[in-house]
């Protein structure tokens, strides 16, 4: 595993340590490797509906744009 040296902030540091004090974690490594999975799931995610919406977009089965369909799936699952 990759070695690497990196400063936070100390509000940061300090909810790393509560995380890791809360036994949610055993280390800040563990913590700071899950979020970082999250994130790149997160981002997984965002380049799917990104592609939907091109295609979407693109076939002329909407003329609205990628915001307008954003806005509406978004009023969809908020009711």
């Amino acid at each position: 595993m990759a070695r690497q040296s990196i400063s936070f902030t100390e509000p940061n540091d300090e909810w790393l340590k509560n995380q890791v004090d809360n036994k949610e974690y055993s280390s800040k490594s563990e913590l700071v490797n899950d979020l970082i999975r999250q994130a790149r799931n997160q981002q997984v995610q965002i380049d799917w509906i990104r592609t939907k919406l091109e295609r979407a977009e693109n076939s002329g089965f909407t003329s609205d744009s990628k915001a307008q369909i954003l806005k509406q799936s978004k009023d969809l699952l908020n009711g």
